[in-house]
């Protein structure tokens, strides 16, 4: 009997590759699971691309998603059944309905399924209780995605037109930036006050040490000073002991929010490799959705961490509970982030465990029982001692949930709270100190943001959602509005008294303060956006606005509220401003004038320019043109003194020749640098360029050339290495090759060396198809397939007559006038724009215009 082969009559689209893999293993042959991954169907990326009247969006189906959806159809063709079966969230419900869209799939041939993780279980239970395509949830996206790419769209040239080209702006974006700036400058007006806190270590009659605070600080130097002198004399004792019993409590289970808080600060992550680490442990199954702020349990969860507290710990470990979420606009009915199997401990990929095993904790302690202490605190003092001191310490009487971390700490605590034992002393019992100390401190401002403590302000104040946190973070640092810059602490003088068995010991000593790291710090053009953005569009970048924006979202996807109708609201508010502030705002620069130049007389002012922040002296409109200077990157336009700014014209300067060749030392747009004949050498992160004189500028001229010395040879050609933008690289002539991880970087073997300069000769061998260097036209081998380029432009290649595609040795025969041809069908103005200069040569030059000009060679 002759077999067929039959084809799977179920078809099952998922967003990612991975889940696919996973989820297919569970749905065996009669099931086909392909992936979309991710939107099929977005806006274009040029042109608004909504209709204004109606706020109907013009979706298509990008370029590079058209070969996929060709393959989608194809599958759906073949099937009886498509299940939709994207993520559980707004953003996977709208990919459901751009596919059951694009791939014309009727409401009898598709059932859309959802699920919070990826097991046997979950998969097959979706499957039995399917149900259609949540036209809210889709519209809450639809209203998100086009009021957001409205607000981008219309704010961006205004900006353009009134700070600087190329910026941009958008609704969540710039409230974040918003935040980071009033926090600087609240840093900025801090005034730090000074107080004495007094500190003293006391001896029981068996000499153990009891360490205590007094309850009161002292403002002044001198009240410090009277109270030492009082307690030299004083007889100490145990003026009263309490004993009270107290609870620790565990945290509630994670949200994406709480998770990137956490992951932050137990694991340094970022936020975007929290989420990246996330998603593969969810589509491997390990763990339940991962973009949620409910921190809900499902029964099956509660009932699964139940069974492995008792296995592990014993009964009286385990306290089963639900939390709720207190934010009211907690998004569908997710669950809070958990294990999917609480059997499975850890597991072998060692960078997921970490983050597993952060979630896998922190879900099983939420189920345990509450810690118990016991607290006691010590009353030291004298009769004739105006104030007391108060020595605290705490036992563990039962660890309940804090087993499950294996320390005696909490997520919560700080590092005043650790578990301190004090020795056993009674009510009158008499103690001799060993030295009390009186310490200068100064109040500190409040704390720039971290990535983690940015998340956390913006859930606060109601701005943004789960799938929000990481893009927006990830945006404000690549339009250059904030960056991670180091903060090179300054130094001030403290007091410190300390009173011993001889008497009062004063002593001046430094500390230092007011440094940073790895925390947001807003750059000049992020300022002077942020402040015209606030001055002009109040609105918008108004905190409570923002939240009732997201809000409106929340009421469309419960179909309480129509989008369109949301959409004519704002945009009838919206529009008019717009208009007002292009036709009437003043152009920001962010402009100070920093005082007077001594040399020249002129004014000095700090401000963005064309190319960034710099210090100008002289006005535009003088007869002698001004005089330009870019500011170093730890400088800032609303910071800088005249006194610094006046450094900077210093640079460049020039010193004495080196092997032949000129040196100098500037500030370029990389930072400060070396430049030894062509060649310009970084100066080291924190180093003054104004103080690297003749001697040290040969140390990193010879540091460079070490470092550029040839590795090896190839074909009597030097190699040599350097680690560069996009990693370490390999030079052999001038080609430049990436070195990926599986080599040993700094142990290269001639045969390695081989290796790679043969791959990557062979594949610039095989780029091009045809070239035409004059012309700057080829036509190249690419990822998915062959390709026109002209210049830095690239364009597609038609099909043929026939409707058949080009393939490459069909490629090696087209006429460069044909290729031209394929070019201008798609930019008719691919060639007219190189004659654009000439003809500016025949207009006079304005004056201004030449002024940028100089600026731009400064």
């Amino acid at each position: 009997m002759q077999k067929f082969f039959r084809m799977p009559k179920n078809l099952v689209i998922v967003e990612s590759p991975a889940k696919a893999k996973t989820i297919q293993k569970y749905l065996g042959s009669d099931f086909d699971v392909k992936s979309s991954f991710g939107h099929i169907r977005d806006l274009p990326k040029k042109g608004m691309g909504i209709d204004l009247s109606s706020f109907t969006p013009d979706y298509e189906v990008s370029a590079d998603k058209k070969k996929l959806v060709t393959e989608l159809k194809a599958a759906v063709k073949k099937a009886d059944m498509v299940w939709l079966a994207s993520d559980e969230d707004r953003e996977g419900e709208a990919i459901a309905w751009h596919l059951a869209d694009e791939l014309k799939l009727k409401p009898e041939n598709r059932k859309r399924i959802v699920f919070h993780e990826i097991t046997k279980n979950a998969i097959l239970k979706a499957i039995e209780n399917p149900r259609d395509i949540d036209q809210n949830l889709v519209n809450a996206q639809q209203a998100r995605r086009v009021l957001d790419r409205i607000v981008g769209f219309e704010m961006s040239p205004v900006l353009w037109k009134k700070v600087k080209t190329g910026l941009s702006a958008g609704r969540v974006q710039s409230v974040a930036v918003r935040l980071v700036v009033e926090r600087e400058k609240e840093i900025r007006g801090f005034v730090p006050k000074p107080s004495f806190k007094l500190e003293g270590v006391f001896l029981n009659h068996s000499k153990q040490e009891i360490a205590a605070k007094l309850k009161k600080d002292f403002d002044k130097e001198k009240d410090a000073e009277n109270f030492l002198e009082l307690a030299k004399t004083a007889d100490f004792k145990v003026l009263n002991v309490e004993t009270k019993p107290g609870t620790r409590t565990a945290s509630a289970p994670f949200t994406t929010s709480t998770l990137q808080q956490e992951a932050s600060s137990r694991l340094g992550y970022n936020v975007t490799s929290t989420m990246r680490l996330a998603q593969r442990l969810y589509e491997e199954g390990f763990i339940t959705y991962m973009r949620t702020d409910s921190v809900n349990l499902s029964q099956e969860a509660i009932n699964g961490a139940k069974a492995q507290i008792i296995s592990e710990y014993g009964q009286n470990y385990s306290k089963p509970r639900n939390y709720t979420t207190k934010s009211s606009s907690a998004q569908e009915a997710h669950e809070a982030i958990r294990p999917t199997d609480f059997s499975v401990k850890s597991i072998s990929d060692a960078q997921l465990n970490k983050l597993y095993q952060l979630i896998y904790r922190r879900t099983l302690a939420s189920q345990m029982e509450n810690a118990k202490i016991e607290k006691t605190v010590i009353e030291i003092g004298n009769a004739k001692l105006p104030k007391h001191f108060e020595a605290q310490g705490e036992v563990i009487v039962f660890d309940g949930f804090l087993k499950a971390y294996g320390i005696v700490k909490t997520e919560d605590d700080d590092e005043d709270n650790n578990e301190k034992l004090l020795p056993k002393v009674a009510v009158g019992e008499a103690l001799d100190y060993k030295t009390i100390t009186a310490t200068e401190k100064f109040t500190r401002p409040p704390a720039r943001f971290t990535e983690a403590g940015l998340v956390r302000k913006l859930e606060e104040l109601g701005i943004g959602r789960p799938s929000t946190y990481a893009p927006t973070i990830q945006t404000i640092q690549n339009r250059e509005y904030v960056d991670k810059r180091e903060i090179e602490p300054q130094t001030r003088e403290i007091i410190k008294m300390t009173l011993g068995k001889s008497g009062v010991k004063k002593e001046v000593l430094e500390e230092k303060f007011g440094g940073d790291k790895n925390k947001f710090v807003p750059t000049d053009i992020g300022e002077v956006v942020n402040d015209f953005l606030t001055d002009n569009f109040a609105e918008i970048l108004d905190y409570g606005f923002t939240a009732r924006v997201e809000e409106s979202f929340d009421e469309i996807a419960n179909g309480d509220q129509k989008w369109k109708e949301m959409m004519t609201d704002f945009y009838s508010k919206f529009h008019p401003r717009i208009e007002d502030v292009e036709e009437n705002a003043d152009r920001a620069t962010g402009e100070r004038i920093l005082g007077i130049d001594p040399k020249s007389g002129k004014n000095v002012h700090a401000r963005i320019g064309r190319f960034g922040p710099m210090i100008q002296i002289g006005e535009q409109d003088d007869e002698e043109k001004p005089t330009f200077a870019s500011l170093m990157a730890n400088q800032n336009i609303s910071t800088i003194t005249l006194e610094e700014a006046l450094e900077l014209f210093k640079l460049p300067f020039d010193l004495k020749e080196v092997d032949g060749q000129p040196v100098s030392v500037g500030v370029g747009r990389f930072g400060p640098y070396v430049k030894w004949g062509e060649t310009y050498i970084s100066i080291p992160k924190g180093e003054d360029p104004l103080s690297v004189d003749q001697n040290r500028a040969e140390e990193i001229i010879s540091e460079k050339k070490r470092a550029d010395a040839p590795i090896a040879t190839y074909k009597g050609e030097p190699v040599t290495k350097g680690t560069g933008r996009f990693g370490p690289f390999i030079k052999y002539k001038s080609v430049f090759i990436n070195v990926p991880k599986r080599y040993n970087f700094d142990h290269l073997s001639q045969n390695d060396i081989n290796e790679l300069i043969d791959a990557k000769l062979e594949k610039e061998a095989n780029r091009y198809i045809q070239q035409w260097e004059k012309e700057k036209i080829s036509i190249e081998n690419a990822r998915w397939g062959p390709i026109v380029k002209h210049g830095k432009n690239i364009y597609k290649i038609p099909k043929k007559k026939d409707d058949s595609k080009y393939e490459a040795d069909d490629l090696k025969d087209v006429s460069l006038d044909e290729v031209k041809k394929w070019i201008t069908d798609q930019d008719p103005k691919a060639f007219a724009e190189k004659k654009k200069p000439a003809t500016k040569k025949t207009t006079t030059a304005k004056k201004p215009a030449a002024k940028k000009a100089t600026a731009k060679k400064k």
